[in-house]
Parts: structure tokens; sequence; C-alpha cells
């Protein structure tokens, strides 16, 4: 790495890579597999020939990712109300 942090644009492809292939504290999921259904899989071998998904099945599959990734944000979210309400109420005594 340069110390003058000039060859930023040489790591931003690597950085978004293990920012959506991190599993987020929150959803307990992958942003890569709340997006596509599937998991980020390094080397693979594009030109492999193998089954094919049916569009039907895919998008199944996508949305019960993403309606378990919107329950998980959303329960999240009301903890973390509960925590501030909780603060606020002992501020305001």
């Amino acid at each position: 790495m340069e110390y003058r942090q000039r060859d930023w644009p040489e790591w931003l492809a690597t950085a978004e890579f293990v920012v959506n292939n991190k599993i987020h504290s929150a959803t307990k999921v992958s942003l890569f597999m709340v997006n596509y259904g599937r998991e980020l899989q390094m080397g693979a071998d594009i030109r492999r020939k193998g089954k094919v998904e049916k569009v039907t099945e895919f998008v199944k599959r996508i949305r019960k990712v993403q309606e378990e990734a919107e329950a998980t944000l959303r329960k999240a979210q009301e903890e973390m109300k509960r925590q501030a309400d909780r603060r606020k109420q002992e501020v305001e005594k």
C-alpha cells in the first residue's frame, strides 16, 4: 500500500468484495446473499457446466432470503428503538 494513499482505486474492488461478502450482524446473511440469493464463490469456474436453476425457483428462493433479511432488520430496529426509548425515559426523570 502506498504511503500517500494514491493507490485506492487499485483496492476498491477488493473492498467492495469484502463488504458484500461479509455476514451482516443484523440480517445474519451477506449482502450478496440478499441481492442474489446465493453466497459468492471465490475462484469459481464460470465455464462450469451443471444444472441451471429454473427462474421460478430462483425467484422463490431470493424472495425468501430477502423476506428473512427484512424481518431480521425489523427486529433489530425494534430492539434499537426499545433501547433508545428506555434511555430516553431515564434521562427525562
